[in-house]
């Protein structure tokens, strides 16, 4: 694969998994899957960081977006603050709400989430008096006829 990155791993649990692609290859997968450590049950309307016990090495230019596992999200669990930056070291954890009306179980070795790796790209920001006008201009949600 061009351009592919090592990402360093430090298991910070005997039980943790390395984060894992389900489907390698040219139609792989966009992310890999990361496990929890321990059993957690989400009340409905619960927020909790669920522990994954390992830490990422990423390199410089390089860092991870957590993402939802759709079967997970439509039984009502989703994720939220899902930034890992390349300077960060510290344990991995997928903060999690239950938006579902009943509690759910997360058992030590489910899948919980997903890691999609991103190039990070520092951009500048410049203060202009306007912007230019396009199409869309300041059409918002549901703009486009959604």
């Amino acid at each position: 694969m061009v351009d592919s990155p090592k990402i360093l791993v430090q298991k910070l649990h005997p039980d943790a998994q390395l984060p894992r692609y389900a489907h390698a290859g040219p139609y792989g997968d966009l992310a890999a899957d990361l496990h929890a450590v321990s059993a957690w049950t989400i009340e409905p309307g619960e927020t909790v960081a669920i522990p994954t016990g390992i830490a990422l090495g990423f390199p410089a230019d390089f860092g991870g977006l957590i993402e939802d596992r759709s079967g997970l999200a439509l039984r009502g669990l989703t994720t939220l603050a899902g930034v890992i930056d390349a300077g960060y070291r510290g344990e991995i954890k997928v903060v999690m709400t239950n938006l579902a009306p009943l509690a759910h179980t997360i058992f030590a070795g489910d899948r919980i989430a997903q890691l999609r790796i991103v190039r990070r790209i520092e951009a500048g920001f410049e203060l202009v008096e306007r912007l230019d006008e396009t199409p869309r201009n300041t059409g918002g949600f549901g703009s486009t006829g959604a």
